[in-house]
């Protein structure tokens, strides 16, 4: 883009000065008239980059408040999320070993209940053993003892056995019951323990969706600040040409005015004092637009509301120098009134006069319109002296 705009002023640089040193004045102004035309354009430019690049800081500025602040919030909920994640990791733990205790306790029970079947039903054999055999009379119990002592030992043997079926199935029942109260508590506490470490695993999901909700909502931000950043670099690079643009045209303005005034009555400067009774005005209606700095440019004259078709008058005598399209002005007429002074009036539907035309005061001279760099149908009425534009109501 720079490449293009140093060729576009060396160009424009070589139609303005490679030109014949004697062009008429009409030339002249045609290309100061494009030239400021160029300038007015280029400073809208640079007023709506000047706006944009405020508006992108300030709301580069807003983001990057928010990202800041963004930043706190991540990290809390992220030093909450670890704290929650380390007290789930415990209570998992727990959790497991309560399972594997459970588990254990299950087995033992279940080979104490085996046991404890086993034992009762090894009781009822004997019991049923017992009741269903013939018991031997005593005579034979006698005869078959070698000696007192056998018989008292076969009579306390058969006992004892009885007594020790009843036992182990007694103390089998016993620790089965004491397990299985003592599984039955495990299985509380483990549930107890299970409901937990769910709602803690809960919590820890819930704070984990915030943290992402935040950390994506912060790379969000960081990539509109990106966008807008990159934006605001483009801005002020085009703001920067813009500038290096009008600076170079208004240096090629400035000579092309010199040019109109050496042309203008021979070259020769005046005091630019008006006529006697001043100027008249072109044409009746209100001034919607006055003197001075517009739109970050100066305007070098009053823009005066009338229809299109409003005939427009010469403010005083002179001699017509310019009449035809002027870029920025569209149809222009402006008139040498003599001792340095000069009018011109802009955006002209139609033209009533011809270069180095005479006209007097009041003359009819052209037909205002809307042409050129124009909103709205008016009159753009300006007075020069000696080439600088003065504020025509000082005249009027």
């Amino acid at each position: 883009m720079g490449r293009q705009l140093a060729l576009g002023l060396a160009l424009a640089s070589l139609l303005l000065f490679a030109a014949p040193a004697g062009g008429d004045d009409h030339d002249l102004t045609g290309r100061k008239a494009a030239v400021d035309d160029k300038i007015a354009s280029l400073q809208d430019k640079i007023r709506h980059a000047t706006q944009r690049e405020g508006v992108l800081t300030t709301e580069i500025s807003a983001v990057s408040t928010k990202i800041h602040g963004l930043e706190d919030d991540v990290a809390g909920a992220t030093s909450k999320l670890e704290q929650l994640r380390t007290v789930l990791v415990l209570h998992q733990r727990k959790l497991n070993r309560l399972n594997a205790l459970y588990t254990v306790q299950t087995r033992k029970l279940l080979f104490l209940q085996q046991q404890y079947r086993e034992s009762v039903a090894r009781l009822n054999r004997r019991i049923i053993q017992i009741y269903t055999s013939n018991p031997p009379d005593a005579v034979s119990v006698v005869l078959a003892a070698s000696s007192i002592g056998e018989l008292v030992d076969q009579v306390e043997f058969s006992n004892a056995i009885g007594r020790q079926d009843e036992s182990i199935a007694t103390r089998v029942k016993g620790a089965k019951l004491e397990l299985q109260e003592t599984r039955n508590k495990t299985r509380k506490v483990r549930a107890g323990a299970r409901t937990v470490t769910r709602q803690i695993s809960t919590r820890t999901s819930e704070q984990l969706r915030v943290r992402n909700s935040l950390v994506a909502t912060q790379q969000e931000l960081a990539a509109a600040r990106a966008l807008k950043e990159s934006a605001l670099s483009s801005v002020r690079e085009s703001k920067e040409e813009y500038l290096a643009t009008v600076n170079a045209l208004l240096a090629q303005s400035a000579a092309i005015a010199a040019k109109i005034r050496a042309s203008q009555s021979g070259g020769a400067s005046g005091s630019g004092a008006a006529p006697p009774g001043g100027l008249g005005w072109p044409v009746s209606g209100p001034v919607t637009s006055g003197f001075g700095e517009r739109w970050g440019r100066m305007h070098e004259g009053i823009d005066i509301g009338v229809p299109t078709g409003t005939p427009v008058a010469a403010a005083a005598g002179g001699t017509v120098l310019v009449a035809g399209w002027m870029g920025g002005y569209g149809n222009l007429v402006v008139l040498d009134h003599g001792n340095g002074l000069a009018t011109a009036y802009g955006h002209n539907s139609a033209l009533s006069v011809g270069v180095g035309q005479v006209v007097s005061r009041g003359q009819t001279i052209a037909l205002a319109g809307n042409t050129g760099r124009s909103f709205g149908s008016h009159v753009h009425f300006e007075v020069r002296v000696n080439g600088n534009a003065v504020n025509p109501l000082g005249y009027l």
